[in-house]
């Protein structure tokens, strides 16, 4: 009995992870044609996603099951008693399988995949869990459901991995305060979280170039954080038990055509810098640097942001290290002309491989000055199609 479960596992998982990269096709050499995970691919069919303009909370922080992907994405870094650096991952990514418009393929049939991520790094240690369900989008009993979201009283969830407010309706922004826990692995290899989270600061809207329908006026991808968050809590890893604190970093974004067709992947940074300002910078890469875009927002210590784009901001790797057989840029120059920043983004360790279905990099990074190398903040680093 036991060896038929483990074969029904490993096919339900085949079917999760066929539903995942469905539209990923590749050319003869292996690339993605159309883009990290399919993202670049039509996505005809799929509701268009409302101008910026239209966001309701607490509503926008649920789930828009008509739009093809979108996900929660907690980031943070932590230190621990003595100082020692930590960092830790929460993820819940919300798939469509096909255009709400679409018949059902079968009773069997489900309209949404789940996928959650965890991990927690502290130096060479990287530990790294992945889990799956399949349902719908929304409706149906909450306590019946394997994975979801819900919007207000906020809870996003799969299984025992939950990120929820502590907000009371009514009181403030569903996001304001949250707790977040995951537990995976046992024993010597267990590991997991426990952290609670305060928001110093507002939501930050970004804003995102639109790519096929979107870019004929559909609108969207919409894209906005939570960057403002404090954080306390405890942390398992290697047998400890560690009282940690820092700071978080939460990312929405939901739409239909998240890169263009000739776009490959994406290197992406959140940073903490000095002052209580924040820098998101997004790079898009094609084949040729006419393919690649290059966008960010400056975030004031209030919360106030501004756009940038290429002409106001610049980004060159500077070295690479091979990484699960992958060549990976670790080092980078960042340059912001006009806030007179000239600096230098580094992995904090290059074991920050998510070996998972979908596989990507995703580690904390530490900022310098390229002047006179003084500290000048922490933050995260994400590189997916390499």
């Amino acid at each position: 009995m036991r060896g038929r479960a483990l074969a029904v596992t490993w096919l339900v998982a085949g079917w999760l992870v066929t539903g995942l990269l469905v539209g990923c096709e590749r050319d003869p050499a292996g690339e993605p044609r159309a883009g990290f995970a399919g993202l670049g691919t039509d996505a005809g069919g799929f509701t268009p996603v409302a101008p910026e303009a239209a966001l309701r909370f607490p509503e926008d922080h649920g789930p828009h099951p008509g739009t093809r992907l979108e996900w929660w994405y907690l980031t943070a870094n932590l230190r621990d008693a003595e100082g020692a650096p930590l960092g830790i991952q929460w993820t819940l990514f919300r798939r469509a399988l096909r255009p709400p418009t679409a018949p059902a393929a079968g009773a069997w049939a489900a309209d949404q995949l789940w996928m959650a991520h965890v991990a927690v790094s502290r130096g060479a240690d990287h530990r790294v869990a992945e889990r799956f369900a399949r349902g719908a989008g929304q409706g149906g009993a909450d306590e019946a459901r394997q994975a979801g979201v819900i919007a207000d009283p906020f809870r996003a969830w799969l299984d025992d991995w939950r990120l929820e407010s502590r907000v009371e309706a009514g009181t403030g922004d569903a996001l304001d305060r949250l707790e977040v826990s995951a537990e995976a692995g046992r024993g010597e290899a267990a590991f997991g979280y426990r952290l609670t989270l305060d928001a110093q600061g507002p939501l930050v809207l970004h804003g995102k170039p639109a790519f096929g329908e979107a870019a004929a006026g559909a609108g969207g991808p919409i894209y906005l954080s939570q960057p403002f968050y404090r954080v306390t809590g405890t942390v398992t890893l290697g047998g400890e038990r560690l009282s940690v604190s820092g700071r978080a970093w939460l990312d929405r974004e939901w739409g239909n055509q998240l890169m263009a067709p000739w776009h490959h992947g994406w290197d992406w940074f959140s940073l903490h810098l000095a002052g209580g300002r924040k820098l998101m910078v997004y790079r898009l890469r094609g084949e040729a640097a006419t393919d690649t875009t290059l966008f960010g927002s400056w975030i004031a210590a209030d919360g106030e942001t501004r756009a940038l784009d290429g002409e106001a901001l610049s980004l060159t790797p500077l070295a690479t290290r091979s990484v699960a057989g992958r060549e990976l840029p670790l080092r980078w120059r960042l340059t912001l002309p006009e806030q007179g920043l000239d600096l230098e983004v580094s992995a904090r360790h290059p074991n920050r491989w998510m070996s998972t279905s979908v596989p990507y990099w995703e580690g904390a990074v530490t900022v310098r000055d390229r002047d006179d190398g003084a500290a000048r903040g922490e933050g995260y680093l994400e590189m997916t199609g390499y």
